[in-house]
């Protein structure tokens, strides 16, 4: 099979495009043939530090964390699949490639309208929202949700789940276009950071959780915005993963600071998200209250260009690679 390599950490140009091995299912796995695979910024992290996220690889690593595509082989434990379902699914790594072997129970129906190129757009964004959103910082219908960076993949869906369940939302974005798009999606309140200041804007909104992205001192602004026993969620620091903050203002009002990485967490976890979703967030789809939002797709040789432009952060919503 063809798959993207990273070769060595550097920028876009160590993804290589190589014949490959086809992966064999293991017992409790299926093998998937490909269809589409999601870009995350978690990719690019690894490709430019190896050693440090890319689980101690000697060689060459494929990337992608989320892929769509139908089962063509099924491991010799898996009673909850067959062959020829089409799914989508969360895995650790080698979506960049025209088949991979995936944990059963980490594989998805495609939701009820959603085409199989699309799919590839949902799991690694819907688990991560719900796990962090909904399971670290229990968001409750009629409480506010503010996601910083609300275009992106995780923005864009975040956004319309949380509405969809009842909540109050918020968003910053980085440009005029961006803001008019998530206007356009009738998704709450839209910041434009680079014209306003969140932090003055919603000093009285009572805030009950934030997701962020982007971390350094945005940090103690989101502390200064948070309702009484509110709750922060960082899922990256894109400006810092270093943050100075006033403790006074955790214990007057009682907050939760909290975060996770969805990536390296254990089997077990990411079973528990997939049945979650499967159970709250697919009828949504299925009621077109929620959608992925597809920004451009690239053919599986082009990784390089992929990535590049989600470097650019000029991108709405997901970018995506197709194996046709």
């Amino acid at each position: 099979m063809k798959a993207i390599h990273i070769t060595k950490s550097g920028g876009p140009e160590v993804l290589q495009l190589q014949e490959t091995p086809k992966p064999q299912p293991e017992r409790h796995q299926v093998l998937i043939k490909v269809k589409s695979a999601g870009i995350n910024r978690s990719d690019i992290n690894t490709r430019e530090n190896m050693a440090a996220y890319g689980k101690g690889a000697s060689g060459t690593l494929i990337p992608g964390l989320e892929v769509s595509g139908e089962i063509v082989e099924i491991g010799m434990a898996v009673k909850d699949k067959q062959v020829g379902d089409r799914v989508c699914a969360l895995i650790p790594n080698g979506g960049y490639a025209e088949y991979v072997a995936v944990d059963s129970s980490h594989c998805l129906s495609i939701p009820e309208g959603i085409s199989l190129i699309e799919a590839a757009a949902i799991p690694e964004t819907v688990f991560t929202v719900w796990f962090n959103v909904f399971h670290l910082g229990q968001l409750k219908p009629g409480e506010k949700l503010l996601i910083h960076g609300g275009t992106s993949g995780i923005g864009t869906i975040g956004l319309q789940m949380a509405k969809a369940l009842g909540s109050i939302v918020y968003s910053t974005v980085g440009s005029d276009k961006k803001m008019a798009f998530l206007n356009e999606m009738n998704l709450g309140t839209v910041i434009n950071y680079k014209k306003q200041a969140f932090e003055t804007l919603l000093k009285d909104e009572k805030i009950d959780v934030i997701l962020d992205m982007v971390g350094g001192d945005y940090t103690q602004k989101n502390l200064d915005i948070l309702n009484d026993k509110g709750r922060l969620i960082n899922i990256n620091g894109m400006k810092s993963m270093s943050a100075q903050i006033d403790l006074f203002t955790v214990m007057r009002k009682n907050l939760t600071l909290t975060g996770s990485l969805l990536k390296p967490q254990s089997d077990h976890v990411k079973t528990m998200i997939a049945k979650a979703v499967e159970k709250n967030i697919w009828p949504l789809f299925s009621s077109k209250q929620i959608e992925p939002v597809i920004y451009k797709t690239f053919p599986l040789k082009e990784a390089s260009e992929a990535h590049r432009l989600m470097e650019t952060s000029t991108h709405i919503g997901k970018i995506l690679l197709t194996m046709d």
